[in-house]
């Protein structure tokens, strides 16, 4: 891992290595100074990256099942929103950061990730 690079809007983005450490159809944990992250690849190339732990009983979200752009926990099967954080009751959310793909290389932005809001 590198260390963060400022961006014109002030977005740091840290460069978690090759493309290749997430393998398609799954999640992969990293951990960037004190924050556990997991970066998720669907089959379809896209990537989600979210806290690495699931809210409800702290279950390992890096191993579960991922696709159609949610992931279920593996400990309890609770299923969230890669893209919003949303779970499946209001009370259950997790923060998403933004991540890319740039040559081969997965970056994570930093200092925007976006809490969940509650469902009304």
């Amino acid at each position: 891992m590198s260390e963060p690079a400022a961006s014109p809007a002030g977005l740091r983005w840290v460069n978690l290595g090759r493309l290749e450490k997430v393998p398609l159809g799954q999640g992969f944990p990293f951990r960037i100074g004190a924050l556990d992250i997991a970066v998720f690849r669907q089959r379809d190339g896209s990537l989600f990256a979210t806290e690495s732990r699931c809210p409800h009983k702290n279950g390992p979200l890096s191993d579960g099942l991922v696709g159609g752009g949610s992931v279920i926990c593996p400990l309890h099967t609770k299923k969230f929103d890669l893209a919003s954080g949303r779970g499946p009751d209001p009370s259950l959310c997790l923060k998403t950061y933004p991540v890319r793909q740039v040559q081969g290389e997965i970056l994570l932005g930093l200092e925007t990730g976006v809490e969940c809001a509650p469902a009304a």
